[in-house]
């Protein structure tokens, strides 16, 4: 059963991932080193930057619970592990490849270490805690390299979850946001590096919580867990609004908690819930807002919406460099949505939905059964 209410939402998380980069308060990587945010009013460019400061660390935990809960929605009983992987696989390599490539040659090549290119490439880079490593070229594919390990266990991790009793279930969801508390622990008081100035954080520290793949397996099984709780009719009756003010109330704690807690311990069992509360709506066929034409295509488009915009941001960001002044600023934002959403729309239309239907669905595709 498909829940399109779902694809919708991921649209809201990638714009989310892209209020982040374009309020960003720091220097763009092409020289001359301009403040990424277009914003010239200080106070207005520091608000903003701290309003959006945690919207990327919730975009991305979305997609990863996001990814565990759909993955084992859709999962189909006797599926071989090949043709699984290969589905994946061409989900994400393709749209990673192009702009791999033009992120290169638009203006990563000049500042990119030789060391960096293989392991971007193939998506190993984020198990690298060398910052001119799992932040080089396309920034934002660090994320593929976890996708990547999801689909990597998925097939083991499937079987697992599949034999958790269904009375056992709540338990394990709790024990994955106390894994992410204990990591996150570890994280703070464990983790060792030298700190920047002002920095709340080292870049190993930073690397640890964040970015390196096992320390986000936490989110992708999270989900797969509430799949079989929405599946099993476990899941309460609490609807989208609730669940969606829930997760507000979360990002504000993430805003005032120490920058670990707000990696996904603060948003992890709102987002959760959101999440949940959309599946279920689609699978009672309740009418949502989220399942509407436009929104879902906008749905579709969101993976290349958001991978393109290391190079939409901050190259579009350059070519209109410079502070401005609000009005004007909020137009260099319009003109760096709508180029964003252009080039996202490109790369789905011409690269990703091509490809998959394909060489990735070859063999006939039955209607996915719930877990």
């Amino acid at each position: 059963m498909r829940l399109p209410s779902l694809t919708g939402l991921r649209f809201v998380a990638a714009l989310l991932v892209f209020f982040f980069h374009v309020t960003v308060m720091m220097p763009s990587p092409i020289a001359p080193h301009g403040m990424m945010s277009p914003f010239g009013d200080p106070g207005t460019a520091q608000g903003l930057s701290w309003l959006f400061g945690k919207a990327g660390y919730v975009g991305v935990s979305f997609f990863f619970i996001l990814s565990g809960f759909v993955l084992t929605w859709s999962a189909r009983d006797g599926e071989a592990v090949g043709p699984f992987w290969r589905r994946r696989a061409l989900k994400i390599f393709p749209n990673h490849v192009v702009m791999w490539v033009a992120t290169l040659l638009v203006f990563a090549a000049a500042i990119t270490p030789w060391v960096a290119y293989l392991p971007n490439l193939l998506l190993v880079h984020a198990f690298f805690p060398q910052v001119e490593i799992h932040r080089s070229i396309n920034v934002p594919a660090w994320t593929l390299s976890c996708e990547l390990l999801f689909y990597l266990l998925f097939p083991m991790l499937l079987r697992g979850v599949k034999r958790i009793a269904d009375r056992r279930l709540w338990t394990w969801a709790g024990l994955m946001v106390a894994g992410m508390v204990a990591l996150q622990l570890v994280t703070q008081y464990v983790v060792p590096g030298a700190r920047s100035a002002g920095a709340p954080l080292s870049d190993l520290q930073f690397w640890f919580g964040y970015v390196f793949p096992p320390s986000r397996l936490f989110e992708f099984v999270l989900g797969m867990v509430l799949a079989r709780i929405v599946a099993t009719g476990r899941w309460p009756s609490i609807g989208i609004l609730p669940a969606a003010l829930l997760t507000v109330a979360g990002y504000v704690a993430a805003l005032h908690a120490p920058v670990v807690w707000g990696f996904n311990v603060a948003t992890a069992i709102p987002l959760g819930a959101l999440i949940c509360a959309a599946a279920t709506a689609d699978v009672k066929g309740t009418r949502s807002a989220l399942r509407g034409r436009t929104v879902q295509w906008l749905g579709d488009v969101s993976f290349g919406f958001y991978l393109c915009q290391g190079v939409v941001v901050i190259y579009g960001g350059w070519l209109l460099r410079g502070t401005h002044d609000n009005l004007t600023a909020g137009l260099v934002v319009l003109v760096l949505f709508a180029a964003t959403l252009a080039v996202g729309a490109l790369l789905f239309h011409l690269v990703e939905r091509p490809i998959t239907r394909k060489f990735g669905y070859a063999e006939h595709v039955p209607i996915p059964r719930r877990p």
